[in-house]
């Protein structure tokens, strides 16, 4: 389907919304053996599947290379048995998962003869638009189904062949556990008049979960009239303060920047304190250089040979690449001020063997992740023991940090009283 005009493309949401809406009904009444037989059953249709999924990301593979994707781009699509089979255990550990649905959150009893319980209950229908990373496909539908809610998946353009196999494969969970087949649905285009019908799809969605880069995400937040969980860019600051241990130092500094370059949860910034620095040298940054990165260094830093002279740009950079930045501050304060005057509030890691500057670090920053003497690469629904995440959320209302199943949840309160009556 090509070429929609805004009617075609509000016409197919609607026809698909009113279809989630159907279903997230049956969802919110499911019981947690039924969504877990069929996260069960999807996982075993994953790696049945396997060749499928393979043969439809070699197609999308050769489409995202003709369009000229960078190499993080190309490593964020493409896929393997060793990617699938993460994808199967991860609905698998999602099913393992206790039920969010149904949590007393709280309750108590009030003078007036009432007992109240606040109950997590589901948000309905959601929407995700995601770029170029096929295994969301099987991590949000996992986390709407868990959750009771049905989704919308709009993937990447590049990645629609390997996305549309992983859904079939979904849909078979959902058909073995009698649960409507309409609980995980696919946009089947490409077209972006598809996204923006998405975001005005006001009473047939719930809420829009983004997932991708600066420019998608930008475009969801101001386009949107539905709610968004959201988090713009992942500028993830590490700082090794002047109490470092060295060695854990540079296990960390490297991780976090080469494990995975195109991920939010990559370093971007790394921030030595002039005490490590007089202790040790150049030995973060000689790391880096040794491993193929590219270090835009500012001040004394750029002195060491190899390194690039920053420029004021490169700071508050997502380079999604083996590219970092790297600056010396005086102490815990001043990396303190420039990660809140440069950061996007995702994940920053102090790494230093003192709790008192630690706990500074903890209190002073308001990132979603704050992290000691641990890679950022660790920001990760699946590495927080969520079995999978819908992303990372930075805003603060609702959810924030990974969103996993109960972050899927609203509430509504439950009122209980023997012929209650008010004066």
């Amino acid at each position: 389907m090509k070429d929609l005009t805004q009617t075609d493309a509000d016409a197919l949401i609607a026809k698909l919304g009113t279809a989630a809406r159907e279903a997230a009904l049956a969802l919110a009444e499911a019981s947690a053996e039924r969504k877990h037989a069929a996260l069960i059953g999807a996982a075993d249709a994953i790696i049945a599947s396997e060749q499928a999924i393979l043969d439809a990301n070699v197609l999308d593979m050769d489409f995202a290379a003709e369009k000229g994707l960078s190499p993080s781009m190309l490593d964020r699509l493409k896929l393997d048995s060793s990617r699938i089979r993460a994808m199967a255990d991860g609905l698998r550990a999602v099913a393992a998962q206790p039920d969010p649905v149904g949590r007393i959150l709280a309750e108590w009893d009030r003078p007036n003869g009432l007992h109240i319980q606040r109950v997590a209950t589901p948000l309905g229908v959601i929407g995700v638009i995601y770029e170029s990373r096929p295994n969301v496909t099987a991590d949000a539908a996992a986390l709407a189904l868990k959750s009771g809610n049905a989704v919308i998946l709009r993937g990447g353009s590049e990645s629609l062949n390997s996305s549309e196999a992983i859904h079939q494969a979904l849909v078979t969970g959902l058909r073995q556990a009698g649960l409507p087949e309409a609980s995980i649905q696919l946009v089947p285009t490409r077209d972006r008049e598809a996204v923006a019908a998405l975001l005005r799809a006001q009473g047939l969605i719930d809420v829009i979960v983004p997932r991708g880069g600066k420019g998608l995400v930008g475009l969801v937040q101001r386009e949107a009239r539905v709610p968004v969980f959201a988090h713009l860019e992942g500028i993830c600051h590490v700082y090794a303060d002047g109490d470092a241990d060295l060695e854990k130092a540079r296990r960390v500094v490297l991780n976090a920047k080469t494990r995975r370059t195109g991920i939010c949860g990559s370093a971007e910034c790394l921030l030595i304190d002039r005490k490590f620095y007089a202790q040790h040298g150049a030995v973060l940054v000689q790391d880096l250089l040794d491993a193929g990165v590219e270090v835009r260094a500012e001040g004394e830093l750029a002195e060491i040979p190899g390194t690039v002279p920053a420029q004021p740009t490169d700071f508050g950079q997502e380079f999604l690449d083996m590219i970092i930045a790297a600056k010396l501050v005086d102490g815990v304060d001043e990396a303190i001020a420039h990660i809140r005057r440069y950061g996007s509030g995702h994940t920053e890691s102090i790494l230093t063997e003192s709790d008192a500057t630690a706990a500074r670090f903890f209190k002073s920053l308001d990132s979603a992740i704050l992290m000691r003497n641990a890679s950022t690469q660790f920001a990760d629904g699946g590495e927080f023991g969520m079995g999978a995440e819908i992303g990372i959320a930075t805003g603060k209302m609702h959810a924030r940090g990974p969103v996993g199943a109960e972050q899927l949840t609203s509430f509504k309160y439950l009122v209980t009283g023997d012929g209650a009556i008010r004066s």
